[in-house]
């Protein structure tokens, strides 16, 4: 009998969020253990809920949500994100440049299937979020990554971005504030990225989906503010903002030059069709989510001085960076941190067997910074959703498993 095996398309593609490590999580609780999963921002498991007026709004529509939807999404959602974005100051959208997604994950991939040709090339960042540079190469391209400076608070440098671009150029993807780092760019540097897809007649590709998970002087600028000349596909949704990730209701807003990317909103259309339509009950949160009586349901308060994530945050800065050896820029937004582990007290050549031998022996599971195609073995990426004891707890057994594989 001959082996069925797997498409060669998938060569190279990884996804280690939920790859190798999360198997041996899996089989560690088969066996009986109990695991601390910090590797993935999913806050419901950590006791985010879901803001009352959203479930209420979701119940509402369950009885006109029973057959398929417009392939885009339901009027009122697509009316809601395309008001949301004109209120911000965004010129001359409308509900027919909204698309609706199951999350910002299905809406990457029907771009990037919509837009990429074997050999195109797209510019993602090092560290990035990895669907990003999975997704490129699953569609025959090339994802060629330019690098985030960890020396200045984890900013890439523009300039070095554009030496990279060549002919095969399609896209920039910025993601802000960026997975894993926490990273939040400033208006300046975000409007030099616009400046530079113009110039190159690039595609902008904004990932924002944690656009108001802030802390302190932390101020979020919307790239579609600053892209005219060439199109700008701004992504984002209700997974982390508004924590209902399992509802998969994410959004996508094509803005500025949509006359030069007809051809290519064409084929993204023809793929959203293919698929029928997100899923429909969700699309009834994304109305009164984005309407301004909902006051983004409290993240504010959340992400303030005294507000759980701020608190969960600074703690397990504090508590990380006091590990000998271990260092961490302070991140500015969303909700993880980046921590990275000296190579010189630390000396991991392979950080995915790093991070299993870490399972195996402490039952915390983080996720290998090359897992974020970070090009170096030193990093994890550490989710800081858990309660400040779980956090605790959870550290500090990270710290007695380094005190005991540290080289001093």
């Amino acid at each position: 009998m001959r082996n069925i095996t797997q498409s060669s398309k998938l060569s190279g593609v990884r996804y280690d969020v939920r790859g190798p490590i999360l198997q041996e999580a899996e089989r560690l609780e088969r066996a009986g253990s109990q695991i601390l999963k910090l590797n993935i921002g999913n806050p419901a498991p950590f006791g985010f809920e879901a803001p009352p007026e959203i479930l209420e709004a979701l119940r509402a529509g369950l009885p006109d949500a029973q057959g398929y939807s417009d392939s885009r999404g339901i009027l009122p959602a697509r009316e809601a994100v395309a008001q949301h974005y004109t209120d911000l100051g965004v010129q001359a959208v409308s509900p027919d440049d909204v698309l609706i997604g199951n999350g910002v994950s299905e809406l990457i991939s029907l771009v990037l299937q919509a837009l990429v040709s074997p050999g195109d090339e797209i510019l993602v960042p090092s560290p990035d979020y990895p669907l990003w540079t999975a997704q490129v190469t699953l569609q025959g391209g090339n994802a060629v990554h330019y690098p985030c400076d960890e020396q200045n608070g984890w900013m890439p440098d523009l300039a070095a971005i554009e030496s990279l671009i060549t002919d095969r150029s399609k896209g920039i993807v910025l993601i802000n504030p960026n997975n894993p780092t926490g990273a939040v760019y400033s208006a300046e540097l975000v409007r030099g990225f616009a400046a530079l897809a113009e110039k190159h007649g690039l595609v902008l590709m904004a990932d924002e989906i944690y656009d108001h998970i802030l802390y302190g002087e932390a101020s979020h600028e919307h790239a579609a503010l600053h892209a005219t000349e060439t199109l700008c596909l701004t992504f984002s949704g209700l997974s982390k903002v508004q924590r209902v990730a399992g509802y998969r209701s994410g959004w996508l807003l094509a803005s500025g030059n949509r006359e030069m990317a007809a051809d290519f909103l064409e084929g993204l259309t023809l793929l959203a069709n293919m698929r029928m339509c997100a899923n429909v009950p969700g699309q009834y949160a994304i109305p009164v989510a984005l309407s301004p009586a909902s006051n983004w349901s409290g993240i504010a308060e959340l992400c303030a001085p005294g507000g759980r994530l701020r608190e969960q945050r600074d703690i397990a800065h504090r508590l990380l960076t006091e590990i000998p050896g271990v260092s961490c820029v302070l991140p500015g937004g969303a909700m993880y941190l980046f921590p990275k582990l000296d190579p010189a007290r630390y000396p991991i050549e392979d950080d995915q067997q790093f991070v299993i031998d870490l399972l195996r022996a402490t039952h915390v599971m983080v996720t290998n910074g090359r897992g974020f195609n970070l090009p170096t073995p030193d990093h994890l990426r550490f989710v800081s959703l858990p309660t400040v004891p779980v956090l605790s707890e959870a550290i500090g057994r990270i710290a007695e498993y380094l005190e005991s594989v540290r080289v001093d």
